[in-house]
Parts: structure tokens; sequence; C-alpha cells
């Protein structure tokens, strides 16, 4: 019975995720990371809670794709997707995937812009790697891309 109890509540752990369609660009991502498991000591690759998102990124009110490795997990190798500078993750606006290593993020709205936060390796901000340091971008819709100072 308890098994049972088990493979149904995996079941609808992973009903979300498997009724969510990932668009191609980031299906691709999510492969190669599989693969990349799978290749190392025939590891087994899971995905968790989290490692999808959908979120507003350029302020048009429809949700755009995130995808963050974060939430990769592969059993042959426990720190297999993420390092010092934190993990990558891939964020999908229209057609333009733009990977980012971070250690986390968040979307805020600062007056028309909607702005993407992600923390980044200190060393960015003149530090080192534990040293605060956040990047804030604003995506272009004419040049389809993020724009932020240096």
């Amino acid at each position: 019975m308890r098994l049972f109890f088990a493979l149904a509540a995996a079941v609808i752990a992973a009903a979300p995720l498997a009724a969510q369609e990932l668009p191609a660009p980031l299906a691709a991502e999510l492969d190669r990371a599989r693969a990349d498991c799978a290749g190392f000591e025939a590891g087994q690759f899971t995905l968790e809670d989290g490692a999808v998102s959908r979120v507003d990124l350029d302020g048009d009110g429809a949700p755009d794709w995130v995808l963050y490795s974060r939430f990769f997990s592969c059993s042959s190798a426990h720190s297999f997707y993420c390092g010092t500078g934190g993990c990558m993750a891939y964020f999908l606006v229209g057609e333009t995937v733009t990977p980012i290593l971070t250690k986390g993020w968040d979307v805020a709205d600062l007056g028309p812009f909607r702005v993407l936060l992600t923390q980044i390796h200190g060393s960015e901000c003149g530090g080192i790697n534990l040293a605060p340091c956040v990047r804030a971008q604003v995506w272009d819709a004419d040049s389809h891309s993020w724009r932020h100072t240096e």
C-alpha cells in the first residue's frame, strides 16, 4: 500500500512539469543536462520543483520562461550543474534564450520597466565570491536583448 502511495505521489509531483511543454530551446538545454548526467558514470537525472518558472520577464504582461539548473540533480555528481559562481539559468523571452550564471534571480518593477535581478559572483563587483553583487537588466524588445550597465 505504501508503495502505491509513493508511486502515486511521484506521478502527481511530476505531472505539472510533464503537462508544461517546454519551448524547443529550453528542451534542448534540458536534454543536454540529462545526457551529461547519463554520460558521467551512468548518472540518473532528476528535475526538481523550481527548475521551470513562468514569469513576465519583459514587462509585456505575458509569462516568459526560465529554466534554472539549480534544481537539476545528477546521482553520480552532486555538484554537476552548479559551482562557486552559481548555477546556469536560461531566460527565454520570445525566441531569445539568455544563459546567465547566477546564485539566484528575481524580477522587480521599476517605473515603466520590468527588471531582471541576478545575484552574481562577487568578483564582478570587485570583491571575492561571497561579496554581495547583483546585476539589474531590462529587456529591450527592439534589439531582443538585455540591457545593463557594466
